[in-house]
């Protein structure tokens, strides 16, 4: 027996927003592991055109330490 899966629905599209921005930090580390790792689309749900914007927005922002490349190491 097959079960069929409910199609996620992009969180963007959803939404209208048209353009992720960098500055919005929490937005972007919503899209991160703790490792510091970009969530890919197939688990995130979101459409080809945003992961793309996504993934510009979280370098974009790394880049300019808004968030970090890896979470801070605990022991």
């Amino acid at each position: 027996m097959i079960r069929m899966r409910k199609k996620r629905i992009c969180r963007f599209c959803e939404n209208n927003i048209e353009y992720i921005d960098y500055k919005e930090e929490k937005l972007l580390q919503r899209f991160t592991t703790e490792q510091g790792k970009i969530i890919p689309r197939r688990i995130s749900g979101t459409c080809a055109h945003h992961q793309r914007q996504l993934v510009r927005a979280i370098k974009r922002a790394r880049h300019l330490a808004l968030i970090p490349f890896v979470a801070e190491h605990t022991n």
